[in-house]
């Protein structure tokens, strides 16, 4: 029982929380991240979902890498991800205007270096759909049993833990960003 002065947090004993932004630029049908929230592996936002207060942002043009130390913030707050279209992404201006509010509260990480599984854009660097990026930092806090929940609602999603194996490992294994950073020299 809380006494009356003591403050509501969040819990830190559940899984990370998936949240979802959909710019509903791509074929519903091949969209991974719409079948995640179909799955209920991730909850969208509009409409009546509110992103929470300060999640993990995945950007790919943040300059800190996300890591281990990342770990509590995302339990606490989950990961936030955007479903849009790559054209759209390489806009580096338009990416926050994707954002309900920009994301002014978010904690923007960008993920390590892997390569993406996915038929689209298998073998290339970074190139990661809705769903491999979400397992991707599932993975890398350390949730890799999830991260293959994840991946299971993707064409090649099968294959991305295997194809990226030995650089995963490495990165569930570093605590810092820069640890992070040392990997993907050594790796890449």
């Amino acid at each position: 029982m809380r006494s009356s002065g003591s403050i509501r947090t969040r819990s830190t004993d559940g899984p990370i929380r998936l949240f979802l932004f959909l710019a509903k630029e791509d074929h519903p049908k091949a969209c991974t991240g719409r079948r995640l929230i179909r799955q209920r592996l991730a909850v969208a936002l509009g409409g009546g979902e509110r992103a929470p207060i300060a999640p993990l942002l995945l950007d790919p043009y943040a300059a800190e890498p996300l890591s281990g130390a990342d770990r509590s913030r995302a339990k606490q707050n989950g990961i936030l991800g955007v479903d849009c279209s790559w054209n759209r992404l390489h806009d580096r201006n338009s990416y926050p205007d994707l954002i309900p509010g920009g994301g002014r509260r978010a904690h923007r990480r960008r993920l390590p270096i892997l390569l993406a599984a996915n038929p689209q854009h298998f073998g290339r660097v970074a190139q990661l759909n809705t769903a491999e990026a979400f397992a991707a930092a599932l993975a890398v806090l350390g949730e890799t049993e999830r991260a293959g929940d994840v991946l299971a609602v993707s064409p090649g999603g099968g294959s991305f833990l295997s194809l990226n194996e030995l650089a995963l490992a490495r990165y569930v294994a570093c605590a810092t960003a820069e640890e992070i950073r040392t990997a993907e020299r050594d790796l890449f």
